[in-house]
């Protein structure tokens, strides 16, 4: 593959630079979003090694689950050194233990702490949780200003939605009142709750969240799957940062393309086949290291729907690993799908 230039040292081109989250320091403007269920540690960590990553993020965090220290959640607290910076992200209302559950964290070794408001699951919602809290705006900031004040060191960001529908468009103004308490970044998806993940992500919605904050970075979210994509949300909603979910899922080396292309520099040549296909043993192999080999077996059952986005015609190998159970059977299936390929 193409070697990738360290990002740390790359100098970004004019009005480019990496992000800065109250103390903590970021190596480019590119967060890693937190998908349930894809972004565990494997994931995160295939991520950073193909480069580009400034800040990753845990998956959803139950702040009673971070307390009694739950099996389920222990898995997605996983992390390692190399998994750095990392922010830990908390879900839950004005009612549950997130102050104690935020202490935890921080004295666990969590960099940053970020209070989802803008997951639209039934099941968080339905917990007056995620994007629920845009319901009730000042209760919301009622509720941050104790976990700032709980853990001073430590920054706290927040993630957002546009609002629960179009005639409650609240990101502006609870963007601007979080920024008040203490708040030290906002990233905002440019969707309603409502919407989901139809339609298309709103940058003039975006926009609106930057021009409301005064002095706090912006990060955008929503339908990034190319460089050019990152660079257009820039552009035009003026945000400081990208966050970027499920089109990198597909291609883990997108936030090392985003990178140099922000930065001025010549988006690397495509991964070649071959080595798409090394980057999927290498998530594997991580999977199995960390969470076993029958987990890894379960997991990349759908995990090739992802990566075969990136790697058609892979019928054959689609086949052969929805019906995976051994490492032996992954590999032996991968080696085939290349053989198959050369033949055609």
């Amino acid at each position: 593959m193409t070697t990738i230039p360290d990002p740390t040292r790359a100098a970004p081109a004019p009005g480019v630079s990496p992000l800065r989250i109250g103390s903590v320091q970021l190596a480019t403007n590119l967060l890693v979003a937190p998908i349930a269920g894809y972004t565990d540690l494997a994931y995160r960590l295939i991520a950073r090694r193909l480069g580009g990553v400034g800040l990753a993020c845990t998956d959803l965090l139950c702040p009673q689950g971070v307390l009694r220290q739950t099996a389920h959640t222990r898995i997605l607290m996983q992390t390692c050194e190399e998994d750095s910076p990392l922010c830990y992200q908390l879900f839950g209302a004005e009612n549950d233990p997130l102050v104690e559950a935020a202490r935890w964290c921080v004295d666990h070794g969590a960099r940053i702490i970020d209070i989802n408001m803008g997951c639209p699951a039934d099941k968080v919602t339905q917990r007056r949780g995620g994007s629920a809290l845009l319901c009730d705006p000042d209760g919301t900031v009622r509720m941050v200003e104790k976990i700032v004040a709980a853990i001073p060191n430590t920054p706290v960001t927040a993630k957002l939605r546009l609002g629960w529908d179009d005639q409650h468009i609240v990101a502006p103004y609870l963007a601007r009142r979080l920024e008040e308490v203490g708040v030290q970044l906002i990233t905002i998806h440019g969707r309603t709750t409502e919407m989901g993940f139809s339609g298309s992500a709103r940058l003039d919605g975006i926009a609106e969240v930057v021009s409301a904050v005064g002095r706090i970075p912006v990060v955008g979210n929503g339908d990034i799957r190319t460089p050019q994509d990152a660079a257009r949300m820039m552009q035009v909603t003026r945000c400081a940062g990208v966050m970027i979910g499920r089109g990198a899922l597909s291609a883990p080396w997108l936030y090392r393309d985003t990178w140099e292309h922000l930065s001025g520099r010549s988006i690397p040549t495509p991964p070649t086949l071959e080595e798409k296909c090394q980057i999927l043993r290498n998530h594997f192999d991580l999977h199995v290291q960390l969470r076993g080999e029958h987990s890894a077996a379960c997991e990349f059952r759908t995990r090739i729907s992802w990566y075969a986005k990136e790697m058609h015609p892979c019928r054959p190998l689609k086949d052969a690993l929805r019906q995976l159970d051994s490492a032996v059977r992954f590999h032996c299936a991968v080696d085939d799908f290349l053989r198959w390929r050369a033949s055609m």
